[in-house]
């Protein structure tokens, strides 16, 4: 059994896990797929965009997140032989606080919130982060960016700077319970670095990982929502 009341703190991957970027971008470039008459399917960009953030981020880990996002759409026009436009890709870089929470993330993050502290640890800018943070309409005790860090995870700077905040507030690596969808970026890393580390599997029922890359990795306890995990928890206890 998973015994949550061990735990003080709760750190959560943003996008993917909090906000539904997979929805979200597909919403973006669906009417630009309209508009170019192309027979590439959302979910293919967006399948694409992973690998081109992923190659962007490690190369380049001080490049700043809408410059990720602007250079990727570019690698995008390229991959699929569309012709470059500024345009979009100056949107693609700014959309980032237009995406979207899950359905069920904002009334979780308020059950939680009343019965730990809440951290993030985002893959992104902290001027994007902001404009999310609005959406969520929670306090969360401190926040980690890329942009904090001059990295993008799966590195380990964005958890040395949580462990730092923590002990800030006397709270122990032992005492943190992190919550994400991605194991490459997150749960891999979190079992590495010795964090109970929750999955939460947003895309089961669908093929493939989206926006984010695949990786093989066992966390502590796979849920499909967060809706769930605050079912667990009303529960006291959830199975291994």
């Amino acid at each position: 059994m998973l015994e949550f009341s061990k735990f003080k703190l709760l750190t959560f991957d943003c996008y993917g896990t909090l906000i539904d970027w997979d929805t979200s971008i597909s919403n973006l470039v669906q009417p630009w797929l309209l508009e170019m008459k192309t027979q590439v399917p959302p979910d293919l960009v967006v399948s694409t965009f992973a690998l081109m953030q992923a190659k962007h981020q490690q190369t380049r880990p001080t490049l700043l997140y809408p410059d990720v996002l602007r250079r990727s759409w570019r690698d995008i026009e390229e991959q699929f032989g569309w012709d470059e436009n500024p345009a979009r890709a100056v949107e693609f870089a700014r959309s980032v606080p237009f995406w979207r929470p899950f359905a069920d993330t904002v009334e979780s993050l308020r059950y939680l919130s009343q019965h730990y502290a809440l951290g993030i640890l985002s893959n992104v800018d902290n001027a994007s982060l902001a404009g999310t943070l609005k959406k969520l309409e929670v306090p969360f005790l401190f926040t980690v960016t890329a942009e904090d860090v001059s990295s993008y995870k799966p590195g380990q700077p964005h958890f040395d700077a949580a462990f730092n905040q923590a002990a800030r507030h006397g709270i122990d690596k032992k005492e943190i319970l992190h919550v994400a969808q991605s194991k490459h970026h997150d749960i891999s890393p979190g079992n590495r670095l010795g964090l109970t580390t929750v999955w939460v599997n947003r895309r089961h029922g669908k093929k493939g990982t989206g926006a984010t890359l695949a990786a093989n990795a066992d966390p502590s306890l796979t849920v499909n929502s967060l809706a769930e995990l605050v079912d667990f928890h009303k529960s006291e206890g959830a199975p291994r």
